[in-house]
């Protein structure tokens, strides 16, 4: 999340490039949490979600009982939905939009079934396959999962594996976006595929030991960026360490096996899907280490600031959300850095090598350095937090 946010996560794409206009205002914690931190609402898809509804194809359960997995907030579903409706976000900044529109945020009770499921895919196949899987898993006799897609990521695909499991799939087109859709009976489904695909969702072992998830920012490798951070960790680092944008935990485990003096570290990660592998790893890294420190994992928005203070903070900070180009994250990431940093604390991370985090770093810290600049990535150290 990370930003999956880490990276999303936020995401797997990356497009970075900073503007000028970042350069010459500073960053205000306040703007990126309101209106820089989520991408604009994807109101063209969502209206297209709702078009079979419109058409009279599809009818609203009577009894208004709706879940929409990975719901995203936006004008359309702000019209349409009921107080019976149950968004499910595991992203954080994404799940905080949905309630600040009113919208009822949380998981489905043990054994609850819906008349109509609403899915909002992600771009990652297994990840999305486990998610129709569920999809229909949570559907209740006689119910009917839609879905929408945009026809530049992977819409006829996503038809297609929604057709493996359920059979039948009745489709529109829309806003450039494919709506497709399966009302199911009873014995329709291909229950050993859907198992088959509940099961992409689980925790994995990828490389090197670390456990990861489909999904998840780099989560079938280690990233290089993060790599090349975990090299130029100093060895003296000791106290309270934080990770900010810890995805599955891998810097976070790699402070704990080359820095003896660390007693504490937190991570933090808006992607909710990341911590269970987080946790894993960080506890395979404490008995290879020999050692028990004391660890929390949160899920947590980094750029709303973090509640305790610390010697020394990791990151290989996002600043993109899927295709949207946010170089505003990274920044909002060093703020909230030098916020929770003791007054001799030190701020490591790495980023793309054209961003122009310098300049404000320089604004929030009296020393900055470039550690190392290799393979298009740079490491820098920052120290002495301005008060």
């Amino acid at each position: 999340m990370r930003f999956t946010l880490g990276r999303i996560t936020l995401g797997a794409c990356m497009v970075r490039r900073a503007t000028t206009l970042l350069l010459l205002f500073p960053l205000r914690r306040f703007d990126v949490n309101v209106a820089g931190l989520s991408a604009p609402a994807p109101d063209a898809a969502l209206a297209a979600l709702f078009a079979p509804f419109e058409t009279s194809e599809l009818t609203v359960p009577a009894d208004g009982r709706v879940l929409f997995l990975r719901a995203r907030a936006g004008v359309r579903l702000r019209e349409v939905a009921q107080p019976g409706w149950l968004c499910e976000q595991s992203f954080l900044p994404f799940a905080d939009e949905l309630a600040r529109n009113g919208l009822r945020v949380g998981e489905p009770a043990a054994g609850e079934r819906f008349p109509l499921v609403l899915v909002w895919p992600p771009r990652q196949r297994d990840e999305a396959r486990a998610l129709f899987a569920r999809a229909l898993h949570l559907l209740a006799a006689g119910g009917t999962v839609l879905t929408s897609m945009p026809n530049a990521e992977g819409a006829k695909s996503g038809e297609a594996d929604l057709a493996k499991l359920a059979g039948a799939v009745q489709h529109l087109s829309k806003h450039k976006c494919r709506v497709f859709w399966a009302t199911l009976g009873e014995g329709e489904i291909d229950q050993t595929l859907l198992a088959e695909w509940l099961a992409l969702d689980a925790p994995r072992e990828i490389v090197d030991g670390y456990i990861s998830r489909p999904g998840l920012f780099a989560w079938d490798r280690i990233d290089r960026a993060s790599a090349l951070l975990a090299e130029h960790l100093p060895t003296d680092l000791h106290g309270r360490v934080a990770d900010l944008g810890a995805g599955y935990g891998y810097l976070a485990c790699q402070v704990i096996a080359r820095c003896p003096q660390v007693s504490t570290i937190d991570l933090y990660e808006a992607e909710s899907r990341a911590l269970e592998p987080a946790r894993i790893n960080l506890a395979r890294a404490q008995r290879e280490c020999g050692r028990e420190l004391a660890v929390g994992v949160h899920w947590h928005d980094v750029t709303r600031g973090l509640p305790q203070r610390y010697d020394m903070i990791v990151s290989n900070p996002p600043f993109h959300q899927g295709r949207a180009d946010l170089p505003e994250l990274g920044l909002a990431f060093i703020t909230s850095a030098a916020d929770a940093l003791l007054p001799d604390g030190r701020l490591l991370l790495v980023a793309n090598r054209h961003l122009p985090y310098e300049a404000h770093l320089g604004q929030r810290f009296r020393t900055v350095r470039t550690l190392v600049t290799q393979d298009g990535f740079k490491v820098i150290e920052a120290t002495g937090v301005r008060s």
